[in-house]
This record gives C-alpha cells, sequence and structure tokens, in this order.
C-alpha cells in the first residue's frame, strides 16, 4: 500500500490538480493508493483572515473573504472539469461555502473565535480540495472517493493543535478506507483535520497535512509514504541562502525530523512520529519535477563523519530569566517555566543556562510569544511583584540556525570549525545547544547575521559537494 500527501502548492490549481491526478492513477495501477491533500496554497490564510474580520465585526471583510473563496473554486472547476462534473462540483462547493458563512455569521455574532468553531471552519479548505481532486479523477474513469478525515482520524480536544488517538483511528481507517481500497476506489482524505471521538473538528496544528498522512500511512500498514511538495527534496540548505545547496539522496528519520523542527519547510517535524516503529520509509518528492528522484527518509543509513545539513528560523524570540535572589532556585524556576510553556503549547526550539547566576534562555516561535508570556507571567506573578525574579527579557532580533548530521557524533573539532566559521563573518553568537546525541547544534545569532552565518556553515562544512558526491 501507498499513501502520498499533496501539499498546497500541489493542489494550487487546475494544472496541478491534473498533475496530482496523473501521479494517482499512474500508483493505483500498481497497488492500493491513498492520497491525502492539503487546501489549495494560501486558502487556509484566506478562510483565517476572514474568520479574524469575523471576530472583529467586519461584515465587509467577511463577504469579500466568501467571494474570493468561492471565485477561485468555481475558476478551478472551469478549467478542471467537463460541463457536467462541473456542474456537480460547483453544488458542491457552494454547499461547503454556506457551511463556513454560517460558521462565519456565528463569530460575527459572538464577537470571538471559539477554536473549536475555527477547526471546523478552516477544514472547509482540504474538503474543497479532495471534492475537486476526487471528482476529476473520477471524471477520467478512475474512481476515486472524497473522504473527510473526520470519519478516519481520532483526536484528543485539544482545539487547533490536536494530537491523534492511534488506536481509534486504526480501527476507523480499517472501516471508512480499507473497504474503499478493496472496491479499487482511491480515497482522497482530507489533510489537516480530525474529530474528537464524540465528533468534534479538531486540527492538527502547523503542517497537520503531513501528519495527516502519517497517521494514516502509520494505522494502515502502508509500505511507503510519499509527501509531494514544490522542491526536489530535503536540502542541505535553504537554496534561496545557499547557491551549492544540493539534494540529500537519503536522511534518517532523527535527521529530517531534526532539520523540519528546526525551519526546514520539507516535513512537519510531528510527521515521522507514526512511522518510526514499524520502519515506513518515506519519500521526498517533487510535483513540479517529477523526473527528480526526491529524498529518501529511512530508519538508519551510513553517514559520512561531519555536518550534512544546515537549516535556520527568522521568526523567534530568545526569552530569558534570571533570579534576583539566592533564595530562589534557578532549577526551580526553569522546571516552572517549562511546565507553563507546555501548558501554553508553546514548543521551545533551544535552551541554554548559566551554571552560576542560575539564568537561562530559551527561543521559541515568534507567533507562541504572546500566550507564553502570559503563561509565564501568570505562573512567576508573585515572584517578579516582589523582586525575587528580575523582568523577563525578550529578544525579537534573534534567528536560530541549526547544524544537523548523524556522522556529527564524535567528530573532533567540529564545532570550532562551525563556531569559527560563523565568527569570521563577523556574526555574533548569542547562546548555544546541543544534545547528548551530538545530532544537532542549535546556535541563536542576530537577525542580520543569520543569513550570513547558515552560508559561511554550509560551505565550512562542505555540504553541498559532499551531498552531490553520495
Amino acid at each position: 500500500m501507498l499513501v502520498m500527501k499533496f501539499g498546497g502548492t500541489s493542489m494550487g490549481s487546475a494544472a496541478r490538480m491534473k498533475v496530482a491526478a496523473q501521479i494517482c492513477a499512474g500508483q493505483k495501477a500498481e497497488r492500493p493508493t491513498v492520497a491525502v491533500v492539503s487546501a489549495m496554497s494560501k486558502v487556509t490564510d484566506l478562510l483565517l483572515e476572514t474568520l479574524r474580520h469575523a471576530e472583529g465585526g467586519d461584515r465587509d471583510g467577511v463577504r469579500r473573504g466568501v467571494e474570493t473563496l468561492t471565485a477561485r473554486h468555481f475558476e478551478v472547476c472551469k478549467d478542471l472539469l467537463s460541463s457536467r462534473a462541473a456542474e456537480y462540483a460547483i453544488t458542491e462547493i457552494s454547499g461547503m461555502v454556506r457551511e463556513f458563512e454560517r460558521i462565519a455569521e456565528g463569530i460575527l455574532l459572538l464577537g470571538e473565535r471559539p477554536p473549536r468553531s475555527v477547526d471546523e471552519a478552516i477544514a472547509i479548505g482540504e474538503r474543497l480540495s479532495a471534492m475537486l481532486l476526487a471528482t476529476y479523477l473520477n471524471s477520467t474513469g478512475v474512481p476515486a472517493q472524497a473522504v473527510n478525515a473526520r470519519e478516519v482520524i481520532v483526536t484528543d480536544a485539544f482545539f487547533g493543535n490536536a494530537t491523534p488517538l492511534l488506536d481509534p483511528t486504526r480501527e476507523r481507517a480499517a472501516k471508512v478506507l480499507k473497504p474503499l481500497l478493496n472496491e479499487n476506489v482511491i480515497p482522497i482524505v482530507t489533510g489537516f483535520n480530525g474529530a474528537t471521538l464524540d465528533g468534534r473538528p479538531t486540527t492538527l496544528g502547523r503542517g497537520g497535512s503531513d501528519f495527516s498522512a502519517s497517521i494514516l500511512a502509520g494505522a494502515m500498514d502502508a509500505d511507503e509514504l510519499w509527501i509531494w511538495t514544490d522542491v526536489d527534496g530535503i536540502m542541505t540548505a535553504d537554496p534561496r541562502l545557499v547557491k551549492d545547496a544540493a539534494v540529500l539522496a537519503e536522511v534518517t528519520y532523527r535527521e529530517a525530523a531534526e532539520l523540519a523542527y528546526n525551519g526546514a519547510k520539507v516535513l512537519h517535524p510531528r510527521t515521522l512520529a507514526p512511522l518510526v516503529e514499524k520502519k515506513i520509509p518515506v519519500w521526498s518528492k517533487n510535483s513540479f519535477n517529477l523526473e527528480a528522484p526526491g529524498t529518501k527518509i529511512v530508519p538508519h543509513i551510513a553517514v559520512p563523519g561531519g555536518a550534512r545539513a544546515v537549516t535556520s528560523m527568522a521568526n523567534v524570540v530568545l526569552v530569558s530569566l534570571e533570579p534576583a535572589s539566592a533564595e530562589l532556585s534557578g532549577t526551580a524556576v526553569m522546571a516552572r517555566a517549562l511546565a507553563a510553556l507546555s501548558r501554553a503549547n508553546a514548543e521551545v526550539l533551544c535552551l541554554s543556562s548559566s551554571s552560576y547566576r542560575q539564568n537561562f534562555c530559551f527561543l521559541i516561535r515568534k507567533d507562541e510569544l504572546t500566550v507564553s508570556m502570559t503563561a509565564l507571567e501568570s505562573e512567576f506573578s508573585l515572584e517578579l511583584a516582589h523582586d525575587y525574579l528580575h523582568a523577563i527579557d525578550v529578544d525579537e532580533n534573534v534567528g536560530l540556525l541549526a547544524v544537523v548530521g548523524e556522522g556529527m557524533q564524535g567528530t573532533k573539532g567540529l564545532a570550532g570549525r562551525v563556531f569559527t566559521a560563523i565568527s569570521r563573518n563577523d556574526v555574533n553568537i548569542i547562546a548555544i545547544a546541543q544534545g547528548s546525541s551530538e545530532l544537532t547544534i542549535g546556535i541563536v545569532v542576530r537577525r542580520e547575521g543569520l543569513e550570513k552565518a547558515v552560508q559561511a556553515v554550509h560551505a565550512e562544512c562542505q555540504m553541498g559537494r559532499i551531498a552531490g558526491a553520495g
């Protein structure tokens, strides 16, 4: 069995949907195939923006958003489908848009966006994509059926960033998807969304369509998972920053997860988790360049010594905490801070501490700063009020680069070379974090020096040449 996921750019127009359908039909001819689809590119952003207008009482903004949503999908119908199939699709689009309007109208009346309602509303983007792709496949004689992942993927009730419940998901997949495969039908499943056991709609957070595909691959014991994007595979660096960045033929699960976690845009960090135990291989492929072999992600490979890739994140902030009194344990402060961040569902990207002054800093995504600060200020309200804890410091002029490679462990002098390469380019290092596995070195630098630092590390470690030779 093969599970394939098509991202937003791979579903972004009638022409791209035809390519996705061609890929699906080709694979279905060889083996049972399940497709998972994202919303068309920029549609999720449009839906969220429209809901923000609704929350603010901007009825005209909601109307414009709905009109744009409708027009874009009607245009795809016209370019993708014959008149009879288009008539069916237009009816389906109109019905889903009405669902979205109903939710937006409720938010207009409330003046707020309940997380559950947001999850139900933004999943409509994926439902529209799944319906269009399934309709086109059927019109070409390839049996397909759109499937709402609410019927398959079971999650907890953490709306906006839900976690899958794998055992009930396996049961639902057997009940909903396997009969379609047995009838030689391609299920076209919506990415990004699921539902609680009692049927309340949820979404899986950033990159949730990748995660949806891996959940289904694990639940159905697939032989492979293919992730279709708009790049040739996992690269040694962002090609927009590094001219000689090269595609890596193979990476390990751990390398791919670290690269994703630290900013690489090929895979979502949680994507690999459901696959590791069953050792299901993943391919990252380019739907815009079908001839490119892509990158294979596997449990283990024989890797050369040294770093294999460098990635970066610019939209991050560095938060620092320091006890003002010796009576306040730095370890206890750190434990409470991390617990508060966990309750806020914020991810700590990098953590560094000082043993003497008992201060520590951590890096989070900029879009999680507000909820993180609210959680921290609530947790330490007493200590801050009585000056037991210095005012929490926030530095937004920073960036993160991460050097990744299974072969870094035990490679003498590597860290020194990396730091020296950065300093030679007049970039100041603010904080460093490296785990005991030596798989990743996280380095925080000033934002204006981030691109130079990435280029310097890539050149110093000769990543492009080594990947090309491999």
